[in-house]
């Protein structure tokens, strides 16, 4: 007989008492993450200008034109970037790794890749109605906002941070 096993009570138990990201942090380092991903986009799309000028993506002399009919990279390229940054940085994109914050999954051990695109999808969740999911921080009693509930998240100061370590009592832990 199959029963409910209710996994995410013991993960919220582990991460009980870790010490929230703070909204200035968290604003600071997706600015920060926007910057990086542009000049990554640049940098990119400069090196593969040849390859977009064959697809039509590029028009003519006028250098890295993209456009308007091709705009779903836009979206992909947001997606890629903050997905697999926070996947492979374990919760931790550059922008939040500068300033000592990590997003940590309330159901599992480790932000699965599902969870880490989940999240970054969620950003276009946040963005909707100018920009309220991300002002939901300051009326979530766990400071979360609408993409850390769609993706089963919660943006924590990452203890092992040399930024934090300044700043953290030493008994803070993380099980992450």
């Amino acid at each position: 007989m199959a029963t409910y096993d209710a996994h995410q009570t013991q993960r919220m138990e582990a991460v009980h008492g870790a010490p929230l990201a703070s909204f200035r942090r968290r604003a600071a380092a997706f600015l920060l993450d926007v910057i990086f991903m542009s000049l990554l986009f640049v940098a990119l799309a400069g090196a593969l200008e040849p390859l977009l000028t064959k697809l039509g993506w590029v028009r003519g002399s006028q250098g890295i034109v993209f456009s308007l009919n091709h705009g779903w990279y836009n979206i992909a390229w947001v997606v890629a970037y903050f997905g697999l940054t926070t996947y492979y940085g374990r919760g931790r994109t550059p922008g939040k790794a500068l300033l000592g914050i990590r997003v940590v999954s309330l159901a599992h051990s480790r932000l699965s890749l599902w969870h880490s695109l989940e999240r970054a999808l969620g950003y276009g969740a946040s963005m909707l109605e100018f920009g309220f999911g991300f002002f939901q921080y300051f009326i979530h009693p766990n400071r979360r906002t609408v993409h850390d509930r769609i993706a089963e998240t919660i943006v924590v100061r990452d203890p092992r941070s040399r930024r934090a370590k300044k700043s953290l009592p030493r008994q803070t832990r993380l099980n992450v």
